[in-house]
């Protein structure tokens, strides 16, 4: 079998790419953001506050953990300092709640559109 080669070179095999890419630093944020979430106590509290109708007390989270204060305190910490949680103080005990436009963010990245 002979295939002329010259013919396979007009085929157009890759289309271009359908949005804009993201800039380095969109996506060294959009990385850590995933990073943090790599641990399953941090996908715990996200779950749990994405069921909540409003912002949770800290002391909600040791017992449907089931993890010590210091290491909830941790958990919180970190996903309050990657943006995903808005942390508000009453009196002695501090609210937590999900930041919308994080959770926006996250879902525009993550949407897979349904194939045809």
């Amino acid at each position: 079998m002979n295939i002329d080669m010259t013919t396979l070179l007009d085929i157009n095999c890759c289309s271009p790419l359908g949005g804009d890419t993201m800039d380095d630093d969109d996506a060294g944020a959009t990385a850590r953001v995933f990073k943090t979430l790599a641990d399953p106590a941090r996908v715990k509290i996200v779950n749990l506050l994405a069921g909540s109708e409003g912002p949770v007390c800290a002391c909600e989270f040791i017992p449907a953990l089931g993890l010590t204060q210091a290491t909830v305190s941790h958990h919180r910490e970190k996903l309050t300092e990657v943006g995903l949680l808005e942390r508000e103080q009453r009196g002695k005990w501090a609210y937590f709640s999900l930041r919308p436009a994080a959770l926006a963010r996250l879902a525009g990245l993550v949407r897979i559109p349904e194939v045809v």
